[in-house]
C-alpha cells in the first residue's frame, strides 16, 4: 500500500521543479532578450527605420510582451478552471518554450523583409501571454 502524504509530497515536488525550471527560463530569456535587443536587434530586425527608431522598437518590443501578460492571466485563469491548473501550467511553459526558440531561429529583416519583425513581435506576444499565464498557476501550485 502506498502512502498518500509521500505521493503527494513527490507530486508537489515535480510541480515545484517545473515552475522554477519555467520562471528562471522566463527570466532568463526576458534578461538575454533586453540585452541583444539593446546591442543587435535595431540592425536584425529593425534596420530600415534607422538606428535611433530602430533602438526604440527593439526597446519596446520587450514592454510589448508585459501588456499582454494580463491577457494569458485571464485566459489561463479561464481553461485553468474548466482543464485544471497542471494542464493549463504545462500549456503555458510550453508555449513559452516554443515562443522562445522561435525568437532564437527567426531569419532577420535582410532574409524576409517585413516579416521579420512582425515575426518577433508576435513571438514577444506569446512570450507575454504565456508568462502571464504561467505565473498564476505558478503561484498556486
Amino acid at each position: 500500500m502506498t502512502n498518500p502524504q509521500k505521493n503527494l509530497a513527490k507530486e508537489r515536488r515535480k510541480i515545484v521543479a517545473a515552475t522554477v525550471v519555467g520562471t528562471t527560463v522566463e527570466w532568463y530569456d526576458f534578461f538575454i532578450y533586453a540585452f541583444a535587443a539593446n546591442l543587435v536587434f535595431q540592425q536584425l530586425f529593425f534596420g530600415p527605420a534607422g538606428p535611433q527608431v530602430g533602438q526604440l522598437a527593439a526597446l519596446a518590443s520587450i514592454g510589448l510582451s508585459f501588456l499582454f501578460r494580463p491577457l494569458g492571466a485571464f485566459l489561463a485563469g479561464h481553461f485553468g478552471d474548466r482543464l485544471g491548473r497542471r494542464p493549463m501550467l504545462v500549456i503555458t511553459l510550453l508555449l513559452m518554450g516554443v515562443a522562445t526558440v522561435a525568437v532564437g531561429l527567426l531569419p532577420t529583416y535582410e532574409a524576409i523583409g517585413i516579416a521579420a519583425p512582425i515575426l518577433l513581435l508576435l513571438c514577444r506576444i506569446l512570450q507575454g501571454i504565456s508568462a502571464g499565464g504561467e505565473w498564476g498557476g505558478a503561484v498556486l501550485m
